[in-house]
């Protein structure tokens, strides 16, 4: 489990767009989950978040392939390759030629390549897509591939149409994506069958003297999905034990109490030793599905899931979840769940697909078995190797179809490739909010980035460079 930061920033109020410092009036929301190891300046506010003081850089966990062996004089190899340059620095390569099935290509993060004949397309990861700096002027020749497999919370601006568009090619958690990444916490059908983890229905039993029904895992708390305010709620109705920093009423062991642990061995234990786990994403759009899912039907546990509204085609079984969506509000889930906590063979129903080593979802296998990467697994590429090289691919598809006197296929993305609703917060909270809560700042965070998104598409179209006071005045402009 990524450790999820979370800053409030300022960006300038309409009627000091240049100069003076922001007011309370347009405070925005932006996470800061990939800025880990960098310290922030209070000063100098930019895009919505302040700058940046540089330490180490910590670089994407995938370990990257070796390149192809290159002669000393690195030109013969940009002089005669495509250039795939990275405007983010995910990767950390300096310059590398990489082998692409028949193609090869040469793939860096040093801008000086930008006005080479070669460069061809400019690779950007979502969560540090700024417009503080952008390859402008964009000339034709010029892809621009995006990657993005974190939460809409990272970057809003990215989930409108003015700017997703913006892009050739995409690697989304969405399955109309160029390269889909729905699948991307799963590394196969093995661990959802397995049966290391699962404890017998008998103990899980005696082991209810001590632990309730349900357990809750969580220490970003008040994300867009308010998935806390439901939890608050249904904690009323149900007895649930939560360890994390949100709604914590249980302590984890000293030795697990770090995010490091959240895929320890020993964590898998306790939490293998519910029969439920409440399952809740940060954000609710259509093929968000993450650890917080896959987690506990590798455990054997029966996840209460809230989060993706199409969760129903990448279910193991029809009978693998609770779906919170069926439910019209907590008290219900809450009877239910106690009716299956009270009557073995109704929760038998859950978990029988896995106690048979069932997979019945078709999309869901055919997913797993297309796809061209893998998870934690050395024998396939990582889904980033997968977006340079499909990039790279479509790249030289395109350099040939030239070649032919043909003219080059143009792909582009669309709304469905990254987009997702506008926050919306329960109502039937028992208890307010904490004063200054996040919660508060969702809505007007996505708000704005509607005007965001429709200054920054303004400003690419009008294809020169710009300055931060050109786009934050388009932004307030009334």
């Amino acid at each position: 489990m990524a450790v999820e930061e979370i800053a409030i920033q300022m960006v300038p109020p309409r009627d000091v767009v240049l100069g003076c410092g922001p007011t309370q009036e347009h405070l925005v929301v932006v996470e800061l989950g990939k800025f880990e190891g960098k310290k922030f300046k209070n000063s100098d506010l930019k895009d919505g978040h302040a700058q940046m003081e540089e330490e180490p850089v910590h670089l994407h966990p995938f370990l990257k392939r070796e390149g192809l062996t290159l002669s000393r004089k690195r030109t013969s190899a940009t002089d005669s390759y495509p250039i795939m340059l990275w405007w983010s620095s995910l990767t950390g390569e300096p310059g590398k030629l990489r082998q692409c099935g028949a193609d090869a290509c040469f793939f860096t993060m040093n801008r000086t390549y930008l006005h080479h004949r070669m460069t061809k397309a400019f690779l950007f990861y979502g969560t540090d897509f700024s417009i503080d700096s952008l390859p402008l002027p964009r000339k034709a020749h010029h892809d621009w591939a995006l990657f993005h497999e974190e939460s809409p919370k990272n970057n809003y601006k990215l989930f409108h149409q003015p700017v997703i568009t913006l892009f050739n090619y995409t690697a989304t958690f969405s399955r109309h994506s160029h390269l889909p990444l729905t699948t991307q916490y799963l590394e196969g059908t093995e661990v959802l069958k397995s049966l290391r983890y699962l404890v017998p229905l008998r103990s899980k039993n005696n082991l209810r003297k001590s632990l309730a029904p349900l357990v809750y895992v969580q220490s970003d708390c008040d994300p867009p999905s308010d998935r806390d305010s439901y939890v608050r709620e249904l904690m009323t109705y149900i007895e649930v034990d939560s360890y994390g920093e949100c709604l914590r009423n249980r302590d984890l062991p000293q030795q697990l109490n770090n995010p490091a642990s959240m895929d320890a061995d020993g964590f898998y234990r306790i939490l293998a030793q519910y029969k439920f786990i409440l399952a809740f994403e940060n954000a609710v759009c259509n093929d968000y599905i993450t650890e917080k899912f896959w987690r506990p039907l590798k455990l054997g546990v029966v996840p209460v899931y809230y989060g993706s509204p199409s969760i129903a085609d990448w279910l193991p079984s029809d009978r693998s979840a609770i779906l919170v969506s069926e439910f019209s509000h907590p008290r219900e889930l809450a009877s239910y769940i106690r009716q299956l906590d009270h009557d073995d063979r109704l929760y038998q129903a859950y978990i029988e697909w896995k106690l048979k080593g069932e997979i019945s979802n078709q999309r869901l296998l055919t997913t797993l078995r297309d796809r061209k990467w893998g998870v934690q697994d050395v024998r396939q590429d990582n889904y980033i190797d997968a977006f340079e090289c499909m990039v790279c691919t479509k790249v030289w598809d395109n350099m040939r179809l030239q070649e032919q006197g043909l003219p080059p296929k143009r792909w582009k993305a669309d709304v469905t490739h990254l987009s997702c609703p506008e926050p919306t917060a329960f109502a039937f909270s028992t208890l307010a909010p904490r004063r200054g809560s996040l919660r508060e700042m969702w809505v007007p965070s996505f708000q704005q980035s509607k005007k965001e998104a429709r200054a920054l598409r303004w400003l690419v179209d009008r294809n020169q460079n710009f300055s931060t006071q050109e786009f934050w005045a388009l932004v307030f402009k009334d």
